[in-house]
């Protein structure tokens, strides 16, 4: 018995050893590097990238994009997990394995099958609209719509199993008693699924933040017009120069940091399975 405690102590040392060093690895080096690149020179010239008019330009576009894009999946995403979880219907099954189709589908087709339905001359949609006077690509509403479709099925993955888990029991009951619909999503529905749906909008918000390359075939990344911080990230970096080079790092450590302590905050204040509060 004892040798067997042993055994199956050793192997969950080996397995914690092993998982560590594969996140070690692949995701905190590799920020622990971009971090030591920013600051290699000292804090001045940080600052100094974040002064530069395009670095202030691309950042305002992101989190604008970032901000829209996660209220369309918030409003959309909770609709989308009530139908898949409370209603019974014909092409449910497809369209529960729609939702996975941005994970599964490059970004890079999803911003050309954006371009062939919105681009003002050839686009489906794009001649139309631009009549109308909107324009959809390579103008902020096509980077929105980029990364919203990139970004959607992570507030509907959080959202459904809590859904699953709570029932119908309490809602049902709130209607018997006189409750409409709305009010038994805002008192019953909601609060129940409240950490879920806010670990759903945060996972969105770092997935939106971080999105290249439906971006860059949507937008052009024309500097101060459509180039988003991922963009600039990318024209500098390939850029000569020490400046080029500390604005790549810099723009790119602050979009590590924003989802990181994104995630962190939301993390700690997410109550653990079985508590309250």
């Amino acid at each position: 018995m004892r040798e067997a405690a042993a055994s199956q102590t050793a192997t969950r040392w080996v397995l914690r050893v092993l998982v560590v060093g594969y996140l070690f690895l692949l995701v905190i080096w590799p920020v622990v590097l971009v971090a030591r690149e920013t600051f290699a020179d000292g804090l001045a010239p940080v600052i100094d990238a974040l002064r530069q008019p395009e670095v202030i330009f691309a950042f305002q576009l992101t989190l604008s994009a970032a901000f829209w894009a996660v209220v369309i999946n918030t409003i959309f995403g909770v609709g989308i997990s009530l139908l898949l979880v409370r209603y019974t219907f014909p092409g449910r099954r497809t369209l529960n394995a729609l939702v996975d189709l941005p994970l599964a589908v490059s970004p890079i087709v999803v911003g050309l099958s954006l371009v062939l339905v919105y681009s003002g001359r050839t686009g489906w949609l794009g001649g139309s609209l631009e009549q109308a006077g909107l324009q959809i690509i390579y103008a902020p509403p096509g980077i929105i719509l980029a990364t919203a479709f990139v970004s959607m099925p992570l507030v509907i993955r959080e959202v459904m199993p809590v859904l699953q888990e709570i029932g119908t029991e309490q809602e049902q009951a709130a209607r018997s008693l006189g409750a409409s619909a709305l009010q038994t999503f805002a008192r019953i529905t909601l609060p129940a699924i409240r950490w879920a749906l806010l670990y759903g909008v945060v996972l969105s918000l770092a997935r939106s933040l971080g999105e290249f390359g439906a971006v860059k075939i949507v937008s052009g990344g024309v500097a101060m017009r459509t180039q988003t911080a991922t963009l600039l990230v990318e024209e500098r970096y390939q850029q000569f120069g020490v400046e080029n080079s500390i604005i790549a790092y810099t723009a790119a450590f602050i979009l590590a940091l924003i989802a990181v302590v994104a995630l962190v905050v939301v993390s700690s204040f997410q109550p653990q399975k079985g508590t309250r509060r």
